[in-house]
């Protein structure tokens, strides 16, 4: 039998979130490198914004085969 943290390690995808908003966050809060028009700091939220859904679905699915 395998010990709970090996079964459900599908669920470490949900600290992607918090590494694209909070723990990067000091690192990329710049204004003069501007992407697609807008300042890097903005460009980073709305990528972490279009990530984090992803990272959720992949922890679901993952998850899935543990419950019964």
């Amino acid at each position: 039998m395998s010990t709970p943290l090996k079964r459900r390690r599908s669920l470490l995808w949900l600290l992607v979130p918090y590494v694209f908003f909070l723990a990067a966050l000091p690192l990329v809060n710049r204004v003069h490198p501007v992407v697609l028009g807008i300042p890097f700091l903005f460009f980073w939220m709305l990528l972490a914004t279009a990530v984090t859904p992803l990272a959720v679905w992949r922890a679901h699915r993952g998850d899935r085969g543990v419950r019964s």
